[in-house]
């Protein structure tokens, strides 16, 4: 998910400046590895086909791998400059896949889908508790009965021991970047301010600064958000094992499965919403692929 970074003008959208070049500092990310690990849990849970949902999608590289596996994928994001860069990489993979520029704490979808993931920590961007319960909420109204959500956290062992007050410098061919942490244990909240260089023509680089948030959350606040938004907590794994949470765990891994709706007449109504929120609504931009018509605001199509 894109965070909220603050200028002097006040709140403006994030990942504007690093979606630039976002994948160039994300190369150390083994993004294969995790998409098997992924669509292993589906697996388990007897998904191996149909409708999956990515929530903070970014730029589409796991969604690309998930429907490289057969999947057919939804992206949800809240940055239009890391979905642009989404929309390249389908352009040149072919996959058909749909991507929604919208705040995961307001998605919505057309209809239910067999399942939802979210990696990268995108969870972590979620800072208030009460915005927790209501994404997962929406998780929960969106999944088909016993449908499986599949998402990762940084835990606050790696926010107060590896991240918190520490300083990572990087550079790349044509960019590098400054990231300071600093971690409240109080508030549980991580706060990066965040310094790029990125080179525009020639030798000229130009300076961007973005400020994220993300928030530690203990696990028994997950299970109690999951069963508060009407979720049945599954399992928690230590990331990319199937072993319990460590407390020097770094990252974890949360399964959560969709209680089945109460009655009809709650379904029904909830389809007329999906209709509706593509009817006028204009709940988020709609990015779909060249053979697919937008109902929705139609801001950023390809």
């Amino acid at each position: 998910m894109a965070s909220a970074f603050f200028t002097g003008e006040g709140k403006v959208e994030a990942y504007t400046s690093f979606a630039e070049v976002y994948d160039a500092f994300m190369d150390n990310i083994p993004y294969e590895d995790w998409a098997r690990y992924v669509g292993g849990l589906l697996r388990e849970y007897g998904i191996r086909d149909g409708l999956v949902l990515e929530l903070g999608c970014g730029t589409g590289s796991m969604t690309e791998l998930l429907a490289e596996a057969g999947y057919d994928m939804i992206g949800v994001d809240n940055s239009l400059e890391m979905l642009q860069i989404a929309i390249e990489k389908r352009e040149e993979s072919g996959h058909e896949i749909l991507y929604l520029c919208q705040d995961m704490r307001e998605f919505e979808l057309y209809g239910t889908v067999r399942a939802v993931v979210s990696v990268c920590d995108s969870m972590n961007y979620i800072t208030q508790y009460q915005d927790l319960v209501q994404v997962f909420g929406l998780v929960n109204n969106y999944l088909d009965p016993g449908g499986i959500f599949i998402f990762d956290l940084n835990t606050e062992y790696k926010y107060r021991e590896i991240l918190g007050d520490s300083t990572v410098a990087e550079s790349r061919e044509d960019s590098a970047f400054i990231w300071e942490n600093t971690f409240d244990e109080e508030s549980g909240i991580n706060q990066y301010d965040l310094t790029l260089f990125v080179r525009e023509e020639g030798e000229l680089y130009c300076r961007y600064e973005e400020t994220h948030f993300q928030r530690a959350y203990r696990v028994q606040e997950i299970m109690d958000a999951l069963k508060e938004a009407g979720l049945e907590p599954v399992a928690v794994y230590d990331a990319f094992t199937k072993e319990p949470v460590r407390k020097d765990s770094q990252r974890i891994y949360v399964i959560a499965r969709e209680q089945r709706k109460q009655n009809k007449e709650e379904r029904d109504n909830h389809e007329g919403l999906y209709c509706e929120s593509y009817g006028g609504r204009g709940a988020g931009s709609c990015l779909w692929g060249n053979s697919k018509g937008c109902g929705g605001d139609g801001q950023g199509q390809p």
